[in-house]
């Protein structure tokens, strides 16, 4: 016998919706049958995935009572029903016992509930699609196909997580496995690691890798080389996971990761010439210009190479909204399963407030709490560049702080770990004294002699300071820098070389 619901008036022009209201009253039958149905079910299963709009007031009436420790049943449900229109057009509150007739329902309980939920993502998935034709269709207002990709993106994306909810609480035996999880990751990369790797031993033992759902901070002024040290870091952590796969380690165990890396300031090409650069030894300047010769060419055809299957995915795209660069990167995470991302540089991105707000602090706030969010839906560490304000120029030590970053609203609030890169050779090169020539008194002499002194302790050397660590210490890591080729390295004290005999 046909439930009495399920009448669904349908035309050629608007065929009906996926639904089954037989299912429906099945299941809200077995939960007041037993209340400890509902335990499990409504992990998954919420009030608006019902299709019978007074299905989904009885299963929200049930989940109210069990959450007071109350017993569910028509008995107890009749009350909040005596008014219900719907429900007298039915009979009245008679239909809740209706509904528990058949004791079978209680067996198939949760495959009714899972056949629910996933009528509800079909129509779900059909009102995306609805929105986005007659979006398309409607021309009389401002035509942005670009933000209606975005917003439907946003939307398909909402409907293939949408069961996500059930996920985010985990018992703490659950939490403890992933523990467990990480602390062997650490153990079996050998070096401490129970995140990505940034390919710096001396930082990855400071800091253990990059973290998954970690927002990380790299800060400097321009020149310190932040894009460089992101750049070096996203095609290190590419390059493990393609060593780890080639040895047979699955991703989930690599330290490695597929990187997303949106570059808002430089274009693709650029940044492949400063990997390329760094791989072939050859300096960037020289191949942008083309002065290489044929040992160099064959290097850098060497090194392209190599790189050709480098799980390096770079956007280049300009003045990204933080909705758009979210989007993209759950994009890229479904497709490429991107395990890092590298934004360069926070400032370059717009919030999603009108631009003639004014508050920019506020936008940048926006900002970096969305960065924070991202790493945490996408469950994988953010690197985000950001530069500082010009205070730190004012000091006689140019070393960057904390403070520097205050203005920006709360990007160090929002930072699980914020680094600055300082290079004291930038500073010393560029207070170097007049160049003494034949005749010059012997202070111009001494004076251009001790820069000279100051600039060989600090040439090819940078600090990377961590500032702030919500998993471990501060503290400051000594690397190497090559400025012809951008690469920074593991620093290596001269007393730990090993002694050359003749």
């Amino acid at each position: 016998m046909a439930h009495p619901l399920t009448v669904v008036e349908s035309t050629p022009e608007a065929p009906a919706l996926p639904q089954n209201v037989e299912a429906e009253a099945a299941l809200l039958g077995a939960l007041m049958i037993d209340n400890r149905l509902a335990e499990d079910i409504q992990m998954k299963l919420r009030p608006d995935h019902f299709f019978e709009p007074l299905h989904a007031r009885i299963y929200e009436s049930i989940l109210k009572l069990v959450d007071k420790n109350m017993i569910a049943s028509p008995v107890t449900l009749r009350p909040l029903f005596e008014n219900d229109q719907e429900m007298k057009e039915l009979g009245g509150p008679a239909y809740l016992a209706q509904l528990t007739g058949s004791g079978a329902a209680i067996i198939g309980a949760r495959d009714f509930a899972e056949q629910i939920y996933e009528l509800a993502l079909l129509r779900a998935l059909i009102g995306v699609g609805r929105d986005m034709v007659e979006q398309a269709l409607d021309t009389s207002e401002d035509v942005d196909p670009k933000g209606q990709i975005e917003s439907a993106e946003a939307a398909l994306y909402r409907v293939a997580e949408e069961g996500g909810g059930e996920g985010s609480v985990k018992s703490f035996a659950q939490a403890t496995k992933l523990a467990v999880q990480m602390a062997e990751k650490a153990l079996n990369t050998g070096g401490g690691l129970s995140g990505v790797t940034t390919g710096l031993e001396s930082v990855n033992a400071r800091t253990g890798g990059l973290h998954h759902s970690d927002l990380l901070i790299l800060a400097g002024r321009p020149g310190m080389g932040k894009t460089s040290l992101a750049t070096n870091i996203a095609f290190n952590a590419a390059q493990r996971l393609v060593r780890d796969t080639e040895d047979g380690i699955l991703p989930e165990k690599s330290a490695g990761a597929a990187v997303a890396f949106f570059s808002l300031e430089m274009s693709s090409d650029q940044l492949a010439t400063r990997i390329l650069s760094e791989q072939s030894g050859i300096s960037s300047e020289n191949l942008r210009m083309g002065k290489i010769s044929q040992q160099d060419f064959r290097n850098l055809a060497r090194a392209a190479a190599e790189l050709e299957n480098l799980p390096l995915y770079i956007d280049d795209t300009p003045g990204l909204t933080i909705a758009a660069l979210r989007t993209r990167a759950r994009r890229l995470k479904r497709q490429r399963n991107i395990g890092f991302i590298v934004v360069d540089y926070l400032q370059l991105l717009q919030g999603t407030g009108k631009a003639g707000d004014g508050n920019r602090v506020q936008e940048i706030s926006e900002i970096s709490r969305g960065l924070k969010t991202l790493a945490k839906e996408l469950n994988v560490p953010v690197l985000a560049l950001s530069q500082l304000s010009r205070a730190v120029e004012q000091r006689e030590d140019k070393r960057p702080q904390l403070s520097d970053l205050r203005e920006s609203g709360s990007i160090e609030q929002d930072a699980d770990i914020v680094l600055f890169v300082y290079r004291e050779e930038y500073y010393v090169a560029a207070r170097e004294p007049k160049r003494p020539i034949e005749g010059d008194d012997a202070k111009t002499f001494e004076a251009h002699e001790a820069w000279a002194r100051d600039m060989e302790r600090a040439y090819g050397l940078s600090e990377l300071i961590i500032a702030k660590q919500r998993h471990g210490a501060t503290g400051k890591v000594k690397l190497k820098f090559e400025s012809k080729i951008t690469r920074f390295s593991d620093y290596v004290e001269e007393s730990y070389l090993p002694e050359v005999r003749g």
